[in-house]
């Protein structure tokens, strides 16, 4: 019976989602009807104009440069906020001296948006992707290292003395308990610095590069290019939907595997 009611609800599941999924490209039609311009602000920025330029876009290769510019500095932002949080909130996460003398100053920094440093950034590392990876890093280091420390504090007391009388070194308590205890949680940071980095590397692409999707959205501005303006915002989102899908996926096989 188990078996007979999986497949119906995953059909179900893609049925409703694609109706979610058409109810608002009408909403997207009507309000590009509505707006200040009526009939001509309907035909640059309405869903057929859209996703005609859309293909010409891909079709053309206009866009891998830009996408694949904009995917490396998910990729390193990523990379650093991983390498940066993890030790970060594993220290945390096993002094509750060291969490007490951070979690103010902590709290602080992760509550000042990314972008206000885009200035000041700019200003020490100069134009190029040096303040994009910087800007990257910051917004996505938080919950790396917030999920990392609760990862920490959640691991099972008895694991710990486990390892104790079977005289572990430290490195094999890391490796062999704390790590695979705590993945699941360094997954779910994961995910939210992806989304964080997501939304907040367009604006950052706008600081002087020449290469990526916020770039590209600066030129289709520039060229009065609407359709394709709205070509380029459809394809973040749905770059953007991919990107949390695999972080989803991931968590997911994760803890089912270790259930």
């Amino acid at each position: 019976m188990n078996r007979t009611l999986k497949p119906t609800r995953i059909s179900t599941r893609l049925a409703l989602s694609t109706a979610g999924l058409a109810a608002l490209i009408v909403l997207w039609a009507l309000g590009a009807y509505w707006l200040k311009g009526g009939i001509e602000m309907a035909r640059l920025l309405s869903p057929g104009p859209t996703f005609h330029s859309l293909y010409q876009l891909l079709a053309e290769n206009q866009l891998t440069m830009h996408t694949l510019m904009s995917m490396k500095r998910v990729v390193i932002g990523l990379g650093l906020a991983l390498v940066l949080g993890i030790p970060i909130g594993l220290a945390i996460g096993t002094s509750r001296a060291l969490e007490n003398s951070t979690s103010s100053a902590f709290q602080f920094l992760r509550m000042i948006s990314p972008l206000s440093w885009m200035p000041i950034a700019v200003m020490v590392f100069g134009i190029g992707d040096a303040p994009i990876y910087f800007l990257l890093t910051f917004a996505a280091v938080w919950p790396i290292i917030l999920n990392t420390a609760a990862g920490v504090r959640q691991l099972d007391p008895k694991w710990l003395m486990l390892s104790k009388s079977l005289s572990a070194t430290r490195s094999e308590v890391l490796f062999k308990i704390v790590m695979p205890g705590i993945l699941g949680h360094i997954l779910t940071g994961v995910r939210l610095a992806i989304g964080i980095i997501w939304i907040v590397l367009v604006p950052c692409e706008m600081l002087g590069v020449s290469s990526g999707l916020g770039y590209f959205i600066l030129d289709t501005r520039d060229r009065l290019a609407y359709s394709e303006l709205m070509a380029v915002i459809v394809l973040i989102g749905a770059l953007g939907y991919m990107l949390d899908t695999i972080a989803q996926k991931l968590y997911q096989r994760w803890t089912h595997s270790a259930g």
